[in-house]
């Protein structure tokens, strides 16, 4: 289906240990989460807080275990904060992931999110941003996305729940407030579904943005109780909302089928936060492993 040449796997650290939430994993060292990726069978990674920023230091330890850097998500504030503060941040982060090799910059508008706030219901307190805002976002966006190619890299938009661009609606705008050749989008299945959107739909609609692709399921049973109790994300994720492909709900396969018919280059990244006590890391990424290599052949 796809050219291993062409498409990468890789997997998150945030199944290891949570960045939000640190006791979620706390027992986790950073060389036992590589070491257990490449054990699983991946070969790429994003960044975790817990991975050396020294370039040579990380280098060492990654390829000791034949684990690239795909990429590393970076919170832009572009709505709330002076487009230099944010710049600068951007350019430093851009760098660090250009010495690593990466070819994408996972960025995600922060302004206003309550992504990260326990006791702010998911579904009830989600953002909205005035026409100002989304004009703030949108030249800004494609500032960075100019900074990015500077170093021949890309950025990604990383739609996420709890803020301003969730919704197939917000993406939708997003895109088209955008230099198509400036910024590029993330597609992630778990944020979409969780949402209540259509992710085919999403996935067609801006088949030819999407540049990076973070793989990650959800339970659907867990749904109900996580609107009616008014749950914030980050309990959401502590309840097991979330989980890898092919234990949820979550049909992978025509995804998988789109971008194969649309000749998708990048990464595909496993990506579920869970509680590692409850959903023991390289167990569950040996299961997302197998599930991929059953439906992709890769």
């Amino acid at each position: 289906m796809f050219d291993t040449a062409n498409v990468k796997l890789g997997i998150a650290p945030i199944a290891w240990t949570n960045d939000d939430m640190p006791d979620l994993g706390k027992e986790n060292t950073f060389e036992q989460c590589i070491s257990e990726m490449a054990l699983a069978g991946f070969t790429g990674s994003e960044v975790g807080n817990k991975y050396p920023r020294d370039t040579k230091t990380l280098k060492k330890a990654l390829q000791l275990r034949g684990i690239e850097i795909a990429s590393a998500w970076f919170s832009a504030f572009l709505t709330v904060k002076p487009f230099s503060e944010v710049a600068a941040a951007f350019k430093e982060h851009r760098d660090f992931l250009c010495e690593m090799g990466a070819k994408v910059i996972v960025v995600s508008e922060q302004g206003h999110s309550i992504q990260g706030k326990l006791d702010m219901p998911i579904f009830t307190k989600k953002p909205h941003f005035s026409e100002e805002e989304w004009s703030k976002l949108a030249e800004g966006l494609n500032k960075l996305g100019e900074l990015a190619q500077e170093k021949d890299m890309k950025v990604v938009y990383h739609h996420h729940m709890g803020t301003g661009v969730q919704t197939e609606e917000e993406i939708d705008k997003l895109m088209a407030m955008t230099d198509e050749k400036l910024v590029y989008l993330l597609f992630d299945t778990g944020h979409l579904v969780f949402s209540g959107e259509d992710y085919l739909k999403v996935l067609n609609k801006h088949i030819h943005r999407i540049k990076h692709v973070h793989l990650k399921d959800i339970r659907a049973d867990l749904m109900p109780k996580i609107k009616n109790s008014n749950l914030s994300f980050l309990d959401s994720v502590r309840l097991g909302a979330f989980t890898v492909p092919g234990d949820g709900c979550i049909n992978f396969v025509p995804v998988f089928e789109v971008l194969a018919k649309n000749n998708y280059k990048g990464w595909f990244i496993v990506e579920a936060e869970q509680d590692p006590e409850k959903a023991n890391p390289l167990e569950y990424a040996m299961k997302a492993r197998d599930y991929i290599k059953q439906t992709t052949g890769l």
